[in-house]
């Protein structure tokens, strides 16, 4: 973006009605209509907006709609959000700074755009940062490829909570110096590409049982729990230079000298623990102010814009009340507050716009995913040669078709029965295993989140467990670790975590039963049996 050097010389010439309207960043939708986005083009027209978040579609779990509308799946998402920056950029007077949630790559957001693991799986390798950074890297060239500049990511939350409903799998794991360890890693390879990260959610959104996309989480540890854990990984990147930070949506009076609001609207939390304490001297960005942790307490239109930049966030992420928002700081804003935040916005602008010339192409993610696959492969419980040269059926409790790809790379190596709950019932299942000794199981959870029992059927987890009791089971994990809590693993004879259900990682599965490798791996989260 050539014309950015122009930019750069008129800064002193925005009014401040221009300045307050660069720290606004509302969202923008890939599968808009042409009526939704001509009205963000005159947002950008009209209030000089400095950034814009995309998102998939207004009925995607960002913007608080799941469930209440159908989402459009559009094979041609990432060209369509090409063309959307590109059109949004040529009708804005001062280029504007685009971002997205990354985590795992493009695809947390767009169809048929590359996937990496989720950050529990990455959290699973021990001591290899190059393998994270590379992901960083790729992620990277993928943002710049659509044209991104900020990626909304990594997740440095210490997930301790097994129940999370938002974080869990998103976090790198439990452990605060492995966390600090594999984010820092991640950051450094985005930053090899120029795309800028963010540390999100401050100040920790781990130890949470409420997601604040539906209401505010309350933490009530103490102040020196949370410094020596929560706080620990934020601290120790902000020493690395990190340049931005996301206030996540959290309620801890014990870091704000006792007051129950926010974190994203608490000055304690964000100027006085946040700037002075911690001396984080970038950019901060409220986490989406959409949220009804925030957003269902505030109707009168601007008053929540104004309390969130007043706080101290220099970029208000998913503002829906953008004309009366720049209004609201208008009157109330000093002079001084304005210059601070748009001074830091500036400076990131310019970080961001001198990487964005060098031309990308969308990145291959078989390589790098299968030796995650192979570094991250954890064997959590017993051995598993017991009967790989005895009879045994496969059972497979998956809701595609069978058979899987674990299972037929398998069958082209040993002969052996396949069963499915995708064809049978639970009960069929039952009586087909009721004189069998040895069990090969694998199990395909259809969701990442602990909701619903991750969306298993109880019956299901209930037959699992029953097989543990009467057979010698060997368990195959393609999911989220902490769907063991709902199994009585100490009946298991062995389990395996390969954590994603990619190619990559049930091929590398089978060389394991195959005693072509070994597991390395080691779970970033604690487990309790039922």
């Amino acid at each position: 973006m050539n014309n950015f050097i122009p930019y750069i010389q008129a800064k002193t010439k925005l009014s401040i009605v221009e300045k307050i309207g660069q720290l606004f960043m509302p969202a923008a939708f890939i599968n808009d209509s042409e009526e939704e986005i001509l009205a963000i083009e005159q947002l950008i027209k009209e209030h000089h907006v400095g950034s814009l978040c995309f998102f998939h579609s207004r009925a995607s779990a960002a913007t608080n709609f799941e469930g209440k509308k159908k989402i459009v799946y559009n094979e041609d998402s990432f060209a369509t959000l090409k063309k959307l920056i590109q059109r949004y950029q040529s009708v804005a007077k001062y280029p504007l700074l685009i971002s997205i949630d990354a985590e795992w790559g493009l695809a947390m957001r767009i169809e048929n755009t590359t996937q990496y693991p989720y950050a529990i799986t990455l959290g699973a390798i021990p001591n290899k940062t190059d393998l994270i950074y590379k992901v960083g890297q790729q992620i990277a060239q993928d943002c710049k490829a659509a044209g991104i500049h900020w990626n909304l990511a990594p997740v440095v939350d210490i997930n301790n909570n097994p129940n999370n409903p938002v974080i869990g799998y998103r976090s790198f794991g439990e452990e605060k110096h492995n966390v600090t360890q594999k984010a820092l890693a991640f950051i450094k390879g985005s930053a090899h590409e120029g795309v800028i990260t963010c540390l999100k959610h401050f100040p920790g959104h781990g130890d949470t049982a409420v997601d604040s996309h539906l209401g505010l989480p309350l933490i009530s540890k103490s102040k020196d729990d949370l410094v020596a854990n929560e706080l620990f990984p934020f601290q120790q990147l902000i020493n690395e230079g990190v340049p931005t930070i996301m206030a996540g949506h959290l309620s801890i009076p014990a870091l704000a000298d006792g007051d129950t609001i926010p974190s994203s609207l608490s000055k304690k939390m964000l100027k006085n623990l946040l700037r002075e304490e911690m001396n984080f001297k970038g950019v901060v960005i409220s986490d989406a102010l959409n949220m009804h942790a925030v957003s269902k307490n505030y109707p009168i239109k601007g008053e929540l814009e104004w309390l969130a930049f007043d706080a101290g966030n220099d970029v208000l992420c998913f503002a829906e009340n953008i004309e009366e928002g720049i209004q609201t700081i208008v009157e109330n804003a000093s002079n001084s507050q304005v210059e601070e935040s748009f001074e830091r916005l500036w400076r990131l602008k310019e970080m961001a716009f001198k990487a964005c010339d060098n031309p990308a192409k969308l990145s291959e993610a078989s390589i790098v995913n299968k030796e995650i696959a192979r570094a991250s492969l954890t064997l959590f419980k017993g051995t598993t040669g017991s009967f790989n040269t005895q009879d045994f059926i496969g059972l497979e409790i998956n809701q595609s078709k069978p058979p899987s790809i674990f299972f037929k790379t398998l069958a082209d190596k040993k002969t052996f029965p396949l069963m499915s709950t995708f064809e049978n019932s639970v009960e069929v299942l039952r009586q087909q295993t009721k004189n069998e000794k040895n069990i090969l199981l694998a199990l395909f959870p259809p969701k990442a989140k602990p909701a619903n029992l991750f969306d298993i059927p109880k019956e299901q987890l209930d037959l699992i467990n029953e097989l543990f009791e009467t057979k010698n089971v060997i368990l195959y994990l393609f999911g989220n670790p902490y769907v063991l809590n709902h199994l009585q693993i100490d009946k298991a004879k062995a389990i395996v975590i390969a954590y994603q259900n990619f190619k990559e990682f049930q091929e590398t599965a089978v060389q394991f039963v195959l005693k072509e490798i070994e597991a390395s791996g080691k779970i970033p989260v604690s487990i309790k049996s039922i």
